[in-house]
């Protein structure tokens, strides 16, 4: 038998999917990498969640790390300037991060911060985005994108702060819209810095493959680009116009379709020119993609290049049309929000308990039992590795027999039970004979129904949405334990009274599976589990399915020493804060809770002694984490 090199690695494949920013001490916990100090103590993150917890801030806990934020915004950046210094590229790379992505304060100051040096910008897709984006001091030649569908109100606020020095840029986005900037601009008597939306016809690959192409939902085609030209060279205005917007994708898997998409925008960038418009700006909008499983290949939730491949083929593209066209080399800008913040943050909770689909020890079937009971007993003598998918047959085939018995009434309550527990210890003797199994995919879909489930304290509407409704996958691996062999099988479930509240898609070292392996829970110590990479979009997009509401959030900076300053903190919605996001008021909650325990009493159902506890314990309840809470007696 190979000798495996480690648990984390041959198992999980920590080191195939993290980006050196995870990594398992040799006690077996999972631990953080300073990607801005290589040679620094990696941090233990059940340490960290012990220290945490000493503050009183419990999991779940969404942590964000600063360093790691920071390493992606240099890693972009640094992309493009070695890619153009390489390719001898005449103009600069300007960035912008797409609010959108992720629009919790701490993350969009941060971003400002670090991308000073790079005259990094934002972009607004909304009136409130707009409105976030102008509360920060930008760099000099940072970029203000909006995008979107805007009113006057949007467009009014968005000339005007160029008076304080943004570069506010507003990308037409249809020829209706395009009328209603002329006549603000005409209103105000202030020249716009305008864009224009080009919708591309190459469509790419990838779950988000209908962002692209002729279907997309924003952007003009060839007719509605010339009738937007003509419009503002009628009204003296096509000098404003400077940037030109096309939006490459989402989650783009194949480098390839990042080259062609980028060549079509860059001949509509040429023949715009000739039409006269001053183009300075060639925005590639989004498509940077993150590798989620390690896999590098061009699928769903992995990519087939590193960020320099993208960086150098954008650059490369436009300079060989550039070049071609005979034109200046455009600034090129991209819109690299996914890329840019996934990697920062990790949802982290607590496994509270199993439901195991096997049992330890076989009962032995009694006198008068229907013969299905014996015979279910008597697979386990044959059971060995060469015949273990006819006793898993077997096995299903009189546990069936015998359930639909049981429905007609032929065999009573405690029949049952006594062979639902045979057929249980069955499956745990299964369950290690397939373990040691060199192929067991032909019974893979089958031990998937006998999989334990972790009942964990987390809400998977809430934190990881993209996760319920679009398949997306995230890697997910328990946090201690790492130096000890897994002995169970299981899928995540929330605590959501809701079946889909469950997570049985996995990242693993040898490809996608539909369980996780994991220890059977220690009865001293939690048992944290760790979902990466969940910095893009999850932070905004959670609903308050079965109320439960934000969890708390910190932001940590990584020390050298192996230790770490907490930088932020933001408590989790209390109970209260979420009843008055779906329109109760809790106040009334209370008057009226008060009012019936008043009412109970008077009529003598509550004693007078209990008034005061039942009041005290609603309080408290209104008041409290919408998440478990772990209180000592």
């Amino acid at each position: 038998m190979q000798h495996l090199r480690t648990i984390h690695e041959d198992i999980y494949g920590v080191d195939r999917w993290s980006k050196g920013l995870i990594t398992v001490l040799d006690n077996g916990e999972v631990a953080l990498c300073d990607p801005m100090h290589p040679g620094a103590t990696p941090i233990s993150l059940p340490e960290i969640l012990k220290d945490l917890d000493q503050r009183g801030i419990a999991a779940p806990v969404v942590l964000r790390v600063k360093s790691f934020l920071e390493a992606e915004i240099r890693h972009i950046n640094q992309g493009f300037a070695d890619a153009i210094a390489r390719l001898n590229y005449q103009a600069p790379y300007r960035g912008v991060f797409p609010i959108k992505v992720n629009q919790q304060a701490q993350v969009v100051e941060r971003i400002v911060e670090f991308g000073k040096q790079y005259e990094f910008g934002l972009e607004a897709g909304s009136k409130p985005e707009l409105v976030v984006a102008l509360a920060h001091r930008l760099s000099r030649e940072a970029l203000i994108v909006c995008n979107g569908v805007k009113d006057s109100e949007f467009i009014r606020l968005a000339i005007l702060s160029r008076k304080l020095g943004f570069n506010t840029v507003i990308v037409l986005e249809s020829p209706k819209e395009a009328e209603t900037v002329i006549e603000v601009a005409r209103e105000l008597g202030e020249d716009p810095l305008l864009g224009v939306r080009v919708k591309l016809t190459q469509k790419i690959g990838g779950k988000w493959q209908e962002s692209s192409g002729d279907r997309s939902a924003f952007g003009m085609n060839t007719d509605q680009l010339l009738r937007v030209v003509d419009r503002l060279r009628d009204e003296g205005l096509l000098h404003c116009l400077q940037l030109q917007h096309s939006h490459l994708g989402s989650q783009v898997p194949d480098v390839i379709d990042v080259r062609r998409a980028v060549a079509e925008a860059c001949r509509y960038f040429v023949a715009l020119t000739g039409e006269g418009a001053p183009l300075t700006h060639l925005d590639l909008g989004g498509g940077l993609g993150v590798d989620y499983t390690g896999e590098k290949r061009a699928t769903e939730n992995s990519i087939n290049y590193t960020v320099e491949e993208y960086c150098t083929n954008v650059v490369e593209t436009v300079a060989y049309a550039m070049d071609e066209a005979g034109l200046k080399h455009p600034v090129l800008v991209t819109e690299s929000g996914r890329a840019l913040v996934a990697t920062s943050s990790m949802l982290i909770f607590e496994a509270l308990e199993s439901t195991k689909y096997d049992a330890p020890d076989t009962p032995a079937p009694e006198e008068g039992d229907n013969h299905l009971v014996s015979d279910l007993a008597a697979v386990g003598g044959y059971l060995t590795p060469e015949r273990v998918q006819e006793c898993w047959n077997d096995a299903s085939y009189y546990r069936d027999e015998l359930r639909a018995l049981f429905r007609r009434g032929f065999v009573d309550l405690r029949q049952m039970a006594r062979a639902e527990r045979i057929y249980l210890s069955l499956m745990a003797r299964i369950k290690e004979v397939v373990a040691q199994l060199e192929d067991a995919s032909d019974l893979s879909d089958d031990m998937r129904g006998i999989a334990d489930v972790y009942h964990c304290n987390f809400s998977l509407f809430q934190s990881l949405p993209d996760v319920w409704a679009i398949d997306q996958l995230h890697p997910i691996v328990p946090l201690q334990m790492l130096n000890k062999t897994p002995d169970r099988q299981a899928i995540l479930s929330d605590i959501t009274c809701d079946s889909d509240g469950k997570i049985d898609r996995f990242i693993l070292a040898d490809g996608i599976f539909q369980s996780l392996p994991v220890h059977s829970l220690p009865e001293d110590a939690p048992y944290y589990f760790g979902v990466f990479f969940v910095g893009a979009y999850q932070e905004t997009l959670g609903d308050l399915h079965n109320l439960f509401g934000d969890t708390n959030v910190v932001t940590i900076d990584l020390r050298p020493d192996g230790k770490f300053d907490l930088l932020h903190e933001q408590e989790g919605d209390s109970i209260s804060e979420v009843m008055a996001a779906v329109e109760f008021d809790p106040q009334d909650c209370i008057a009226a809770f008060r009012k019936m325990v008043d009412e109970a009493t008077s009529e003598g159902t509550v004693a007078t002694s209990d008034r005061k506890t039942l009041i005290e314990a609603y309080r408290a309840s209104i008041n409290g984490y919408t998440y478990y809470e772990r209180h000592s007696a």
